[in-house]
């Protein structure tokens, strides 16, 4: 199978049979061996009775149902999990994405030997104020704290080789930084390309403000664990000793003024550097303690950590 398309969705039932028309006119007119797989996400309206019905139309149309509203990372994992084709696409259900990108997206992977593509909505069709301007905000950061150099982390369409999508575990809200995934995982050669938006046809939008706050949040915890994950030690034993110096030098000074200094006869405890000096200790130890233990915690899963094989051969 050449490609497995992979369409999260959310309450969507105005525009699926409209967007599978689309795929399939692509995907024939370029002689593409395919699925569709719909994964609908707790949808309240009749979502799933239209991806039934396209499915009874295509036996290449594939769907799975969520229980209740779990969330776009955990829906995108379902779909990688049973993803069958050699290139992953991914695409939004609200024809906010092109279709007809994906020959383009489809020959990057198997021609230019790309692991990931992520597309780039250059020309967004989106409110100035509440998408755009906070999105490239969130991108900027983005590029910054993880290395990954992509002007749109957040683009829904995105083309991935079969292997890096097996690989990576998309969980939380985690799917802003797959690309980001990908890397830690080892697949180094990403890519972007320009592709084209378009504003929105049925419905309204199903992500909030918050979800930019929730973005820098998960940045925040995807660039410690994946520059302190294996190493704890680097972060907090370094945060604790510098602590526990600076602490030591107020005592050092404190004491020494003590002894041949001071003349007022005030004791320590009455120094706001007594404090400082009691703060500044036992921060320290706590950090240097937390950083100890977190390598005695890895230290005893070593024999489980994870890892990634790209080939083998005569096995």
């Amino acid at each position: 199978m050449d490609i497995s398309v992979v369409i999260p969705l959310l309450n969507e039932q105005e525009s699926l049979n409209e967007l599978y028309d689309w795929i399939a006119t692509v995907m024939q007119s370029n002689s593409f061996s395919y699925e569709i797989i719909f994964i609908d996400d707790g949808s309240t309206d009749n979502s799933w009775k239209t991806i039934l019905n396209l499915s009874k139309k295509d036996s290449s149309v594939k769907g799975i149902r969520f229980l209740k509203n779990f969330g776009k990372s955990q829906a995108l994992h379902a779909g990688f999990n049973v993803a069958q084709a050699e290139v992953v696409i991914t695409m939004d259900a609200d024809l906010q994405d092109n279709p007809e990108e994906i020959p383009e997206l489809y020959d990057m992977i198997t021609k230019e030997g790309f692991d990931l593509v992520s597309g780039w909505k250059k020309k967004r069709y989106d409110s100035v104020l509440a998408k755009n301007l906070p999105s490239k905000l969130f991108n900027a950061a983005a590029r910054s704290t993880s290395g990954v150099k992509l002007n749109d982390f957040n683009c829904g369409l995105k083309a991935y080789k079969n292997i890096v999508v097996k690989n990576i575990d998309v969980h939380g809200e985690m799917h802003r930084y797959i690309p980001v995934l990908a890397k830690n995982a080892g697949f180094g050669k990403i890519g972007e390309k320009v592709v084209l938006h378009q504003a929105r046809k049925y419905g309204k939008t199903k992500f909030g403000m918050s979800r930019f706050v929730n973005g820098f949040l998960d940045l925040v915890t995807i660039w410690f664990v994946s520059r302190f994950g294996k190493r704890p030690m680097h972060f907090f034993g370094l945060i604790g000793t510098l602590l526990f110096i600076i602490g030591f030098c107020f005592s050092l000074y404190l004491g020494i003024d003590k002894l041949f200094i001071e003349t007022k006869g005030r004791l320590i405890a009455q120094r706001p550097e007594f404090y400082l000096a009691l703060t500044s200790m036992i921060l320290g130890t706590q950090f240097f303690l937390a950083g100890f233990l977190g390598e005695i915690i890895l230290t005893s899963k070593r024999n489980k950590e994870r890892y990634n094989i790209a080939e083998m051969v005569h096995l």
